[in-house]
């Protein structure tokens, strides 16, 4: 479950920078917090709502 999770943001990310809609570095910087935020404490209330 989590590779398919990853590999969609990955793709997600590849379709959003191709697209010009975001530069790398800022789609970079999301996914990166994205993933840091999910091993925190506060992912359960996340994942709740």
């Amino acid at each position: 479950m989590a590779l398919s999770i990853s590999v969609a943001v990955l793709l997600g990310i590849i379709v959003l920078v191709k697209g010009g809609y975001v530069r790398v570095g800022s789609a970079a910087t999301c996914a990166l917090f994205g993933f840091t935020l999910a091993a925190t404490g506060l992912a359960p209330t996340i994942n709740t709502t």
